[in-house]
């Protein structure tokens, strides 16, 4: 779905880095809370690994994450849903024709709360050379042709190798020097007044260059999601976290 400026809502709900799977099925209750309306969003903001692998034109990755497909395009005929590209889920616009989907190159992507103004990004836009001609390659809907017949070949050898990889990853360790990475990094680049990103998974905010910096923490680790909430202050988002159940 295309579109030129976000203007975020009040009450809108504010997930990242969820890196759902089989092996970690927690957003899966969140999603159906918000489906049953048990849990009433204005809007739905999904900030980039979502899903731990899900990409598009790779037919075997849709395989374990078809409910959680269904739940997500029937909820975007309700309310509107922004769904960031992260590096594992990315070309995810065929699969979500009613969903705002904004890929790596249109990140940061600049958001407007009544007078504030938003960076919103997954994270990943800004790697070094190697890194930028990687996601360049993997996002390729040719490279992704070739690559899932290749995997069909090999009876998706390559994916389960993939995913055994990513099962054994831990998501939720402290990033020492954060704080001096991001102020070095974004420092002279943006004129907001926030801005917010996932990726790191480190559940922090602070000041960087006249704007606040947040990044979230990742719905993997503990199941924290956020509200967004307009104030005169430097608060933009509420911290919750979801409970099985609730």
């Amino acid at each position: 779905m295309s579109h030129n400026a976000l203007m975020l809502k009040e009450g809108a709900f504010v997930v990242s880095d969820a890196h759902y799977s089989h092996r970690r099925e927690e957003l899966l209750d969140f999603i159906k809370a918000i489906h049953s309306k048990t849990l009433l969003p204005t809007q739905l903001i999904l900030m980039g690994d979502i899903f731990d692998a899900l990409f598009g034109g790779i037919d075997y990755t849709y395989k374990d994450n078809q409910e959680m497909l269904s739940l997500l395009n029937t909820i975007s005929q309700e309310i509107e849903v922004i769904y960031l590209e992260g590096n594992h889920d990315f070309n995810l616009v065929k699969l979500f024709p009613e969903v705002i989907v904004v890929p790596i190159q249109n990140q940061p992507i600049k958001a407007m709360l009544q007078d504030k103004t938003i960076y919103l990004a997954h994270g990943d836009f800004d790697g070094d050379s190697f890194y930028k001609a990687y996601t360049a390659f993997i996002r390729n809907p040719f490279n992704l042709f070739i690559l899932k017949y290749i995997d069909i070949f090999f009876n998706h050898a390559i994916l389960k190798n993939v995913e055994g990889h990513l099962g054994k990853k831990d998501d939720c360790n402290t990033f020492t020097g954060f704080c001096g990475f991001i102020k070095k990094r974004l420092r002279g680049r943006f004129d907001c007044d926030f801005f917010i990103e996932g990726h790191f998974h480190q559940n922090i905010s602070f000041e960087v260059d006249g704007f606040k910096y947040i990044n979230l923490a990742a719905f993997a680790c503990n199941q924290r999601y956020f509200i967004i909430k307009y104030s005169n202050s430097n608060t933009v988002l509420i911290e919750q976290k979801f409970s099985r159940g609730k």
